[in-house]
């Protein structure tokens, strides 16, 4: 697996992890064969595939990936692309028979990672107690790998399907134990920084869910004194109406939470699905459903579309 960078958005636990399309996963088996064999011909599938689920032709993507199959039935990158397929389309039953089976045919590389998306699947149904069965086993699997770092993305990701599954108690049991991690990892300022800075961040979003408006601000106010002090990278500065959009929503101050919302990441649909149900709490059903039908439009197998998306497609009617 490729290693997660630590700004990554991959696992930003206050952000969305993938903007753009999800990037095809190195082969758990490298191919050593030419052009015209079975496995190679099953590679092309499946980057075509890829391909076509970023352009949002889903049902071609997984008609692609199933010939890949055909091709190769052990084909890891054919098995975990078509089960991201599936899962975007909704599909989520089928689409976790293979991940399964990518997670049974990874390498001890590739293994978190299958782990991970199969623990992302379960975030599309809101699905705390299977998601982290999948989440747990990667970090472990990361941590023994002396990978510190990554396993604490790994966690902090667990922890926000967590929080957004409405398992909030457990969610920041998990915050804490990612962050502890990754800031004891951390060897320069700037990352220490950032960890405690998502962990200020984790608990205003878990006070405002618990309707604390006292113990959200004053998490606000210590995430703020972090940004402030001018360690954090220049692209942490965004989180922050992300953040206090998040708690004024959840605390009902919703002409507050749109103003703020709007200046967060408009290309993240997290963000363009909390401003639909801002517009909704607010009667605008017009601006609502224009939001709605933007996050429709985003083809990401990952966190932020896994809340976003299945949110979408019951406001109109799909």
């Amino acid at each position: 697996m490729k290693k997660m960078m630590l700004l990554s958005a991959a696992f930003l636990m206050f952000a969305p992890f993938i903007h753009s399309q999800t990037a095809p996963a190195q082969s758990a088996t490298p191919a050593t064969a030419t052009s015209n064999t079975p496995q190679s011909q099953a590679a092309d599938l499946v980057k075509m595939g890829r391909k076509l689920q970023g352009e949002g032709k889903l049902d071609e993507a997984i008609s692609e990936e199933n010939k890949a199959l055909a091709l190769d039935a052990n084909s890891y990158d054919a098995q975990s692309a078509l089960g991201a397929a599936l899962d975007l389309k909704g599909d989520y039953a089928e689409a976790r028979k293979h991940l399964q089976s990518a997670i049974d045919l990874a390498d001890a590389d590739h293994k978190p990672g299958a782990l991970r998306s199969m623990a992302l699947s379960y975030a599309f149904d809101r699905n705390s107690k299977e998601a982290t069965k999948f989440g747990w086993q990667a970090y472990q699997l990361l941590l023994d790998a002396k990978k510190p770092q990554d396993a604490a993305g790994v966690l902090t990701e667990l922890a926000r399907i967590q929080l957004e599954s409405g398992d909030i108690v457990t969610a920041q049991r998990t915050y804490i134990t990612g962050c502890a991690v990754g800031g004891k990892a951390a060897t320069i300022p700037a990352d220490q920084a950032l960890w405690e800075f998502r962990m200020q961040h984790a608990l205003a979003r878990i006070a405002a869910r618990q309707r604390n408006k006292d113990e959200a601000e004053k998490h606000i106010a210590a995430a703020k004194a972090i940004v402030v002090k001018n360690i954090l990278p220049p692209n942490q500065a965004i989180f922050l109406p992300y953040l206090t959009g998040y708690v004024s929503f959840y605390l009902g101050d919703y002409n507050a939470a749109l103003a703020d919302l709007q200046k967060a990441d408009q290309k993240d649909p997290f963000i363009l699905a909390l401003i639909a149900q801002t517009y909704e709490k607010l009667g605008d059903k017009v601006q609502a459903k224009e939001y709605w039908t933007r996050v429709l439009g985003f083809y990401s197998h990952n966190p932020t579309n896994a809340f976003a998306r299945p949110l979408a497609k019951k406001a109109l009617g799909q």
